[in-house]
C-alpha cells in the first residue's frame, strides 16, 4: 500500500513522540511492503512563532490533501495568556472541523502490569475496556461566544445530523465489540442533552441487538472510578467526553499511555496521543512515547484499512509494557528512544519466521 501521512510535531514533547511513531510506521512499511510518505508541517505554538498564526493555509492544505494527519501536541507556557487573540489549541480546533472529524475515538485499557500505578484498587481495574467517542466539532466549544466586563457566554448547541452521525458510529463500533452502548448526557437539565438523548434513542432502533442505556455526565463521573469495567462504547457530547476521558485516563496510570482517533465520513483521520505538551520534559529525552505508537496504529486501523498491522503494533506495546523498559511516568528509567527501540525489536521478533525440527510444540 502507499500512502501519504501528514505528521504535526507541534509543542513541547511533540516532536520527540512523533519521531517515534514514525520510526514505528517505517518499520512496519518495511516489514510489510507498504510504502509511506511522510510530509511536516507547522501547527500549534510553533506555527504562531513562525507564521503568526496556529494552522498555516500550507499546513490545512496538506491535510486536506492526506490520507491521515499524525499529531503531536500543541500549547505551552509560552502561548498560555487566556485572553491572546490567538492561541495553538485554535489550530487544532480549525483542524478538526475542516477535516470533519466528528468522532474523536479514545480506547481505555488498564494493563496488567500496569495496575499497581493507577490510584484505584486492583479489583476495580480488572477487565476495563472501554471504548469512549466523543463528538468532536459541536457544543460549547464551537458555539457563539460574548463578552463585556461583568457576563460571558458560551452557547452550547447541536443539531440532530450532528448527534445522529457520531450515535451511528458508536453503535457501529459497540456491533464490533461487546454489543453495549451508554449513552452520557444532563437530559434532566439541558435541552440540548434532552436532543441527545431522543435522538440516540431513535439511532438506537437501528441496531437492536446493541444494548442502549442512559447515564448523566454527573453520575458518569462517579461510576468510571467505581464500576469502569461494566461499559463497553460510552458516546457523549464534546464537552462532557471531554472531562470524562480525561478522568478516566487516570485508571491506567499515565496519560502517556492513551492514543486517540478523530474521524469522519472517509478513511482518513487525525491521530494524536491525548497527553499535553508537557512542556517540562521537552527535549530531555524522557517523554514516553507509547500514546503516540498506538495512536499510529489507529492510523493503520481505521484510515489504512490495515488490521493486522494494527494489531501487531498493539502486540509489540503489549510486549514492552510487560517485560519493560518503562519510562519515569511508569516507574522505570528508560528514554523516548529506548521505548522507541524495544518496540521496533518486538515487531521484528514477530515477523521472525518459527522452524520446526519435527517435534510440534503446543499452546
Amino acid at each position: 500500500m502507499k500512502a501519504t501521512i501528514v505528521t504535526l510535531p507541534g509543542d513541547g514533547v511533540g516532536p520527540e513522540v512523533t519521531a517515534v511513531a514514525v520510526a514505528v510506521l517505517n518499520a512496519v512499511a518495511e516489514q510489510r511492503g507498504h510504502a509511506f510518505t511522510f510530509e511536516e508541517h507547522l501547527m500549534g505554538g510553533c506555527a504562531i512563532d513562525a507564521t503568526g498564526e496556529p494552522l498555516p493555509a500550507v499546513t490545512l492544505a496538506a491535510c486536506q490533501r492526506a490520507d491521515a494527519v499524525l499529531l503531536g501536541a500543541v500549547g505551552g507556557p509560552k502561548w498560555s495568556d487566556p485572553n491572546a487573540k490567538v492561541r495553538p489549541e485554535q489550530g487544532l480546533l480549525g483542524l478538526r472541523a475542516a477535516l470533519g472529524v466528528y468522532a474523536n475515538l479514545r480506547p481505555l485499557r488498564v494493563h496488567p502490569t500496569l495496575a499497581a500505578l493507577s490510584p484505584l484498587k486492583n479489583e476495580k481495574l480488572k477487565g476495563v475496556d472501554v471504548l469512549f467517542v466523543r463528538e468532536l466539532t459541536g457544543g460549547a466549544y464551537f458555539g457563539a461566544k460574548t463578552s463585556t466586563a461583568d457576563a460571558a457566554t458560551d452557547e452550547c448547541k447541536y443539531t440532530v445530523t450532528e448527534i445522529e452521525r457520531v450515535a451511528h458510529r458508536a453503535f457501529e463500533l459497540a456491533g464490533g465489540r461487546r454489543k453495549h452502548v451508554t449513552s452520557v448526557d444532563k437530559a434532566n437539565v439541558l435541552e440540548t442533552s434532552r436532543l441527545w438523548r431522543s435522538t440516540v434513542n431513535r439511532v438506537a432502533a437501528d441496531y437492536p441487538d446493541v444494548k442502549l442505556e442512559h447515564q448523566l455526565v454527573d453520575s458518569m463521573a462517579m461510576l468510571l472510578l467505581t464500576r469502569a469495567n461494566c461499559y463497553d462504547v460510552v458516546v457523549t457530547e464534546n464537552l462532557f467526553g471531554d472531562i470524562l476521558t480525561d478522568e478516566a485516563a487516570a485508571l491506567v496510570g499515565s496519560l502517556g499511555l492513551l492514543p486517540s482517533a478523530s474521524l469522519g465520513d472517509g478513511d482518513a483521520g487525525l491521530y494524536e496521543p491525548i497527553h499535553g505538551s508537557a512542556p517540562d520534559i521537552a527535549g530531555k529525552g524522557l517523554a514516553n512515547p507509547i500514546g503516540a505508537i498506538l495512536s499510529a496504529a489507529l492510523l493503520l486501523r481505521h484510515s489504512l484499512q490495515l488490521e493486522n498491522e494494527a494489531a501487531v503494533v498493539e502486540a509489540a506495546v503489549s510486549e514492552v509494557l510487560t517485560w519493560g523498559p518503562r519510562t519515569r511516568d511508569l516507574g522505570g528509567e528508560a528514554t523516548t528512544h529506548d521505548i522507541r527501540d524495544a518496540v521496533i525489536a518486538a515487531l521484528d521478533a514477530a515477523a521472525q519466521p518459527v522452524f520446526f525440527t519435527g517435534q510440534r510444540v503446543s499452546g
